[in-house]
């Protein structure tokens, strides 16, 4: 994306959020980067309708910088010499074109409302662009109460390549998983490729849920990851490709290992 248009885009962007809040935009305006304040504004937006000027120009941005970062295919993700139905695949998520991505969400499924948050879920909810908070809005009013953890609910993917969103809520482990957790984070799993078979999905990526500020050790979730994936293959008779992608080191690492890469 042209920088001239990226910058034209953002001050049109944030010069509309800031008036739905009554806000004077005068001073955000002065920022080098409105990258960050953009986000921030989008991060804490209230679950409701945008204007149709809105969407379009939030669309072409996202769309314009995934497009800037590089789109990847699940053919990119590196085959598990063991199950070639298993894939890995190291880098954003955000950008990365498989028919679902999963969602590591909190019980309210509304998004991350951290300003500019390092998690996957303020990642995702950036990205697809305020559609997918209204939506998400929309599922949990009908529902009419938190999402149960280990359960998965299907989204549209919006202006993110996948086509779908699966979110699901893991199990809050504080490094200290119990029989419970763990069985509810291979309920996680379970209940992703579900929803994705449902749909009609051929393949699915993962992130590492509850490994994050939820505290569930890396080992422990990737092998639960890696086990329940590879048993629901083998119950459904299903060719579907689960990539489990990651971000750092140390999960790549103990994934290489478990699907024997």
């Amino acid at each position: 994306m042209e920088a001239a248009r990226k910058s034209e885009l953002l001050h049109a962007l944030v010069q509309m959020l800031a008036e739905e809040r009554g806000m004077d935009a005068s001073r955000l305006l002065t920022e080098s980067d409105l990258w960050p304040v953009f986000r921030a504004l989008v991060n804490t937006r209230v679950r409701a309708a945008a204007s149709e000027e809105f969407l379009s120009l939030q669309d072409e941005l996202l769309q314009g910088l995934i497009a800037e970062r590089g789109v990847h295919a699940v053919g990119e993700a590196e085959a598990s010499s063991a199950d070639g139905r298993m894939r890995l695949w190291r880098g954003d998520i955000t950008t990365f074109a498989a028919d679902a991505i999963v969602n590591a969400a909190n019980s309210q499924m509304l998004g991350c409302w951290v300003p500019g948050h390092h998690c996957i879920d303020n990642a995702i909810h950036t990205y697809a662009g305020v559609q997918l908070r209204l939506e998400c809005a929309r599922l949990m009013a009908a529902q009419g109460h938190e999402e149960p953890t280990g359960m998965a609910k299907v989204t549209d993917a919006y202006n993110l390549p996948a086509r779908r969103v699966i979110h699901t809520v893991g199990p809050i482990a504080n490094g200290l998983p119990t029989a419970l957790h763990r069985a509810q984070l291979a309920s996680c799993y379970k209940s992703c490729l579900d929803a994705a078979a449902a749909e009609g999905l051929r393949s699915i990526a993962f992130c590492c849920i509850s490994t994050g500020i939820f505290g569930f050790p890396q080992r422990a979730a990737a092998d639960i990851a890696v086990r329940s994936v590879r048993t629901w293959l083998d119950d459904a008779g299903s060719d579907m490709t689960v990539v489990f992608n990651v971000f750092g080191d140390a999960d790549e690492q103990l994934y290489r290992a478990l699907l024997s890469l």
